[in-house]
């Protein structure tokens, strides 16, 4: 199913949101503030992974993404990055059937090819089983980077319609990575930094941004319903005024 980017056309904005996208930052901080090394923070933040995917289930959420592994991330220590690709094999093994029986459908986006064959066949593997769930989509986003999402895209759209010199925002959208889910309605950043760290860079256009000091193993059900009620406070008008807003709604 193709979704119309916001920029073309006015979305609803539910009282719940429909898609949730969080950066899961300060894994690495909350270890070394307990003088652990930094893959306890990895190992501890896969459990606030659970937990958080547990509660936008209960919530409505349909569509939850989390941002895993960047493309920037193969520049952290050899060590660190070889921990972190046995930790993404172990989760597979643990959490794919517990997602299977809770209905939901778990999706892998990014380049893949730079994950070895175990990893890629375990990935396919978890698609192809829960690719019937209809609770909630779970997009995992794993050697990824929104510059490289536009520009794969790209590259499909003009191998689709060869010798075309004008495109339009309706002709990129069904190459995008996440071409099967609406934008986001929230993003949530955790660990204190305040940027979006080339992450769903077309996506996040209209997205209502949260950002919080708390690390993402502190990240719990109360930090959640925190976000949330951050974004249903707040007016999205989409290049609308407020008054047309209340004309709507009168």
């Amino acid at each position: 199913m193709k979704y119309t980017s916001s920029t073309t056309a006015v979305p609803d904005a539910p009282a719940v949101p429909r898609h949730v996208a969080i950066i899961m930052d300060g894994n690495g901080r909350w270890a070394t503030k307990r003088f652990l090394p930094r893959v306890a923070g990895h190992v501890k933040g896969v459990e606030a992974v659970r937990t958080v995917v547990e509660a936008c289930a209960r919530r409505g959420v349909e569509y939850l993404t989390v941002f895993a592994f960047s493309s920037e991330n193969w520049r952290r220590p050899e060590e660190e990055v070889s921990l972190l690709m046995r930790l993404f094999v172990t989760a597979l093994e643990r959490e794919v059937s517990k997602l299977h029986a809770n209905n939901i459908r778990l999706k892998v986006v990014g380049d893949l090819s730079r994950f070895d064959a175990k990893l890629r066949a375990m990935i396919a593997s978890a698609e192809r089983k829960t690719a019937a769930n209809t609770r909630m989509t779970l997009t995992v986003c794993a050697n990824y980077g929104g510059r490289w999402d536009i520009m794969q895209a790209v590259g499909k759209m003009v191998a689709t319609h060869p010798g075309a010199a004008e495109f339009t925002e309706e002709q990129l959208a069904p190459h995008l990575a996440m071409a099967y889910a609406p934008e986001p309605d929230l993003f949530i950043r955790t660990g204190g930094e305040q940027r979006i760290s080339n992450f769903l860079l077309w996506q996040l256009a209209y997205t209502e941004l949260f950002f919080t000091e708390t690390y993402w193993p502190d990240f719990s059900i109360d930090s959640l319903d925190a976000a949330i009620a951050s974004y249903q406070n707040r007016e999205r008008r989409f290049g609308r005024t407020g008054a047309q807003l209340a004309e709507k709604t009168s």
